[in-house]
């Protein structure tokens, strides 16, 4: 087994949300899970009343109505505070937290503290720190595997790491999946677990800003012009939210 970051606490996060765009969708359930060798020690989880309408699309996929959300959810605004503080405290111990496509549930995070007026992560953290460290599957996996055909989703991904999902877009399962998942990667690709965490957080920085270079290039290349592809973000972690609601 390798002796990086595999061997330290791994905390799987996800959101289910109302919609894909990280700047103006909102939280609508969160699951924050602090796991050791893939099988979970402590977990929290939430339901928020975002205070927008769920579209009948976003619920179909994660199950949450408006009308649940209203009656059983939590105040958005506590909710993306008690998030924050739960993941600030995991890396305030040394933790690493894994989200599979982190450049979206983070930076959505991010967008909700804002728009409540709440202190952002790095706020949280202190003078001269930034969030993490990170550990994205999805961002490793088209690093590692670069020329794989095919769906690159958690559930694909569960596929091929043979990883089980049992409720794919129910937050809990796929954090835990995340982690999971991330585990199996390192375990096929042992260059991947035996780097410290920080180390890679760096590399999927430059893995992230390369594959969102190339999927421009590509698109341009189907005859998509520069505008319509600008909006893809090449920062990782957390994306630029110029425009965000407020």
């Amino acid at each position: 087994m390798s002796q990086g970051w595999l061997n330290g606490t791994l905390v799987g996060f996800d959101l289910e949300t109302t919609g894909t765009d990280p700047r103006e969708a909102r939280i609508v359930t969160a699951a924050v899970i602090a796991t050791r060798e893939g099988d979970p020690v402590a977990r929290r989880e939430w339901l928020a009343d975002p205070g927008v309408p769920i579209p009948d699309e976003a619920a179909a996929i994660h199950g949450i109505s408006t009308a649940r959300a209203v009656a059983e959810g939590r105040p958005a605004a506590a909710v993306a505070d008690d998030i924050a503080e739960v993941l600030v405290g995991h890396w305030r111990a040394g933790a690493a937290v894994v989200a599979y496509n982190a450049a979206f549930d983070l930076s959505l995070l991010t967008a909700e503290l804002a728009r409540h007026g709440l202190p952002s992560l790095a706020e949280r953290l202190g003078a001269g720190s930034e969030p993490g460290p990170v550990i994205d599957p999805l961002t490793i996996d088209r690093a590692v595997d670069r020329y794989r055909k095919g769906k690159r989703t958690l559930e694909a991904a569960c596929v091929e790491y043979g990883v089980p999902l049992s409720a794919a877009h129910n937050a809990t399962a796929d954090a835990l999946a995340a982690v999971r998942v991330a585990r199996a990667i390192a375990e096929r690709h042992p260059e991947v677990g035996e780097a410290a965490a920080w180390d890679l957080h760096r590399w999927q920085v430059g893995w992230y800003a390369d594959w969102a270079a190339g999927y421009r290039h590509w698109l341009q290349r189907q005859g998509r012009t520069p505008a319509e592809t600008s909006a893809i973000d090449g920062a990782w972690p957390l994306r630029s939210l110029s425009g965000s609601e407020s």
